[in-house]
């Protein structure tokens, strides 16, 4: 990748050897004045052809190029309140990285990137910025059209992997104090990575063979590649975090068993991998899914692979997937790309009230997705082998705001109409993982099963147990639950610094 230093002014070049700091930042402003800055357009994200990836699980993003990303860079205002940094949920310092792509400096801003957020190629593909860091960004507020923050983070992640030199912090030194992590899924992660900088010695706990959780088992290959997750994964064994599989706490070891080795301290983020289902007649029939299973099937154990792996997966020619939100359109996408003729979303509310990603909805559309809203199933309909076939399904109508803040469906009366379906997959969210809780009568949980905590420490009903993700929200998003383990990390610090050991 090209490096953008010859480009700046040259009265710059000195100040910038002693590094990032406020004074050449003011000039830096002056040199390339807001007025030209918001002559720029956003650049846009290069996406391989619709009619070409909607039948293969190659990724669908391509990446900025270097000058693309420093163009966009050049976007950003560096506003004195940076609004950005107060809407994402791990508090990255997005002024300071970004300039640094501005000024050439990749090396750097993958660096301060990191600083606060261990997994930023990831978060760079799947967390919804437009709805948290883009949405306040100043520079939308004046144009319409915020800064690509989400597009930079992948770059500077990118290229710091593809570079294949990835930098290593120095470590302090150790505290002599164990962290048991249970779940390895963003927020587990996050928590380890933090926890590792500060000289604690991690442990994560994963149920199944390989580490990443929702990440691995519930995001498909063509929006997030596993090498990337693997990458980032290896990132944090060298900072010292041990990693042990196909380990079930609460079945293999429980929480008070874990204790009795050792550890001083234990966060739980084992998510939400309960599936929720719709209860109505016919949903044992083969070849109704919950999205859990049907994206499990896919992507950890590589059924798109098949035969080179010989899970087994029902394909479809009639493809239908319940749900409006992010869940729901990875399994609309990989059921197309598996080969289904169509390949459907039903939705009960309007497309106002999808909870999807802007660009998920739109990539779907662009694949040859197809949109039934206002529509809800009330019974699926078995042939003579008792596979689905088909769905009885009711139009409806949106009533009053719910406690979602959400206008409420409403069935409309005589409205039924039969719509064919030879593989339903049930996308409607998910409980918290019940295990622990279950094994660990100590922990007080909510009406949902949800874990309860403080929720300024993260501190469960357990001294020395904290939890975050979604084992405590039910189906969240990555960069929340990476914002829980944060502010859990910050406070199992402060506690472990005055935990004695007994």
């Amino acid at each position: 990748m090209a490096d953008n230093k010859k480009d700046m002014p040259p009265e710059l070049k000195e100040k910038l050897k002693a590094g990032f700091n406020q004074e050449w930042r003011k000039e830096l402003r002056k040199s390339f004045p807001m007025k030209e800055r918001m002559k720029i357009k956003r650049q846009k994200m290069p996406e391989r052809n619709p009619d070409e990836r909607n039948q293969d699980f190659f990724e669908v993003n391509r990446g900025l190029r270097a000058k693309a990303a420093v163009a966009e860079a050049k976007r950003c205002w560096d506003c004195a309140n940076p609004q950005c940094v107060k809407g994402c949920p791990v508090g990255i310092d997005i002024p300071a990285f970004v300039k640094m792509i501005e000024i050439g400096d990749f090396d750097q801003s993958v660096r301060k990137l990191k600083e606060t957020n261990a997994l930023p190629a990831i978060c760079g593909r799947v967390c919804p910025q437009e709805i948290q860091c883009e949405v306040v960004c100043n520079l939308k507020k004046a144009t319409g059209t915020p800064v690509a923050i989400g597009n930079l983070e992948r770059f500077v992640a990118d290229y710091e992997r593809e570079k294949g030199d990835m930098f290593i912090p120095s470590l302090p030194p150790s505290t002599g104090k164990k962290v048991a992590i249970i779940g390895s899924g963003p927020a587990g992660l996050t928590v380890a990575g933090d926890l590792a900088l500060k000289g604690h010695k991690c442990t994560i706990f994963e149920a199944l063979h390989v580490p990443g959780g929702v990440l691995w088992y519930g995001i498909p290959e063509f929006r997030l590649p596993k090498k990337i997750l693997e990458a980032e994964v290896d990132y944090l064994k060298k900072l010292g975090v041990e990693l042990r599989t196909n380990f079930v706490v609460g079945l293999t070891a429980t929480l008070k068993e874990l204790k009795k080795e050792g550890f001083d301290a234990f966060f739980v983020g084992t998510g939400a991998g309960l599936p929720n289902f719709m209860r109505i007649p016919g949903e044992n029939l083969v070849g109704v899914y919950s999205a859990n299973e049907y994206l499990t099937r896919v992507n950890l154990m590589r059924a798109f692979e098949f035969p080179e792996y010989d899970t087994p997966v029902y394909l479809g020619k009639n493809a239908v997937v319940l749900g409006g939100g992010n869940v729901a359109m990875d399994s609309v996408r990989t059921a197309k790309r598996l080969g289904a003729e169509e390949s459907t979303i039903v939705y009960r509310r309007s497309r106002v009230e999808m909870p999807a990603r802007i660009e998920e909805v739109h990539h779907a559309e662009e694949e040859g997705i197809k949109f039934h809203f206002l529509t809800t199933p009330t019974q699926f309909i078995g042939d003579d082998r008792g596979h689905v076939k088909a769905m009885e399904c009711i139009q409806m109508e949106l009533g009053e705001p719910d406690d979602s803040g959400r206008r409420r469906p409403i069935p409309i009366e005589g409205s039924e109409f039969i719509m064919e379906a030879d593989l339903v997959v049930v996308a409607i969210g998910n409980s918290p993982n019940p295990l622990i809780p279950q094994t660990t009568p100590q922990l007080k949980v909510g009406r949902w099963g949800n874990i309860e905590v403080d929720w300024d420490t993260m501190a469960t009903s357990m001294k020395g147990v904290y939890a975050g993700g979604d084992i405590i929200r039910g189906g969240a998003t990555v960069i929340l639950a990476m914002g829980d383990a944060r502010i859990a990390a910050n406070e199992m610090d402060k506690y472990l610094q005055n935990h004695k050991k007994k």
